[in-house]
């Protein structure tokens, strides 16, 4: 199957993320990020929240052209990217990308400030979601877990629902030239070892 997710040249400086494997933590992302609260905070937020929650950035509730809470876990591989993308690509507005061949998942995307200056965290919670979460290192927050309050005040979070065959021990995550973020879910196949592939 072709893609359209390979951009990395000869020499790309990769750094391997740890994925996490059952957070406990039940109580995180507790607070919904409404509409309202989203409309007020981009627009008194300024370039850098726009760069990060704004149109096309992985981690903005209106990606998907429609408000939907990054906090909530979203069924990505349901769909097509092409079909939920191609409005913004058409006007070079995301840099996201995912997809599926025979052994694994991918999904892509353009961090939205420089990785340097974030702390990201891959999740993967028992067979169920993916989570992807970052805050500035700048910020810091009043609550004992910046992620229990007004969470999108001190980062940003995207929570994906993992495909019922993805093998959620095995999933790896890197980051690109401080730049892109690319997480691999490999699927579970009966004799078949997931390919380890510089480019996908």
């Amino acid at each position: 199957m072709a893609s359209s997710l390979c951009h990395c040249p000869a020499m790309t400086p990769r750094r391997v993320l740890e994925v996490q494997l059952d957070d406990q933590n039940s109580q995180k992302w507790r607070v919904s990020l409404t509409e309202d609260a989203f409309s007020t905070f981009i627009n008194h937020g300024g370039d850098p929240v726009k760069r990060v929650f704004g149109e096309g950035s992985f981690f903005s509730p209106l990606l998907f052209g429609k408000f939907f809470d990054p906090a909530d876990a979203f069924p990505l591989w349901e769909f097509e990217s092409e079909a939920l993308l191609s409005g913004l690509r058409s006007a070079s507005k995301t840099s996201v990308d995912w997809v599926e061949t025979d052994v694994e998942y991918v999904v892509r995307a353009e961090l939205p400030v420089g990785a340097r200056k974030i702390e990201i965290e891959v999740c993967a919670e028992k067979e169920k979601v993916l989570e992807i979460s970052g805050q500035w290192k700048s910020r810091e927050s009043n609550v004992r877990d910046w992620r229990t309050g007004h969470w999108w005040e001190h980062g940003f979070v995207r929570r994906l629902e993992l495909p019922g065959d993805a093998n959620w021990r095995r999933i790896e995550a890197y980051i690109d030239n401080e730049i892109f973020l690319e997480i691999k879910i490999p699927k579970n196949i009966s004799g078949v070892e997931p390919k380890e592939s510089e480019c996908v």
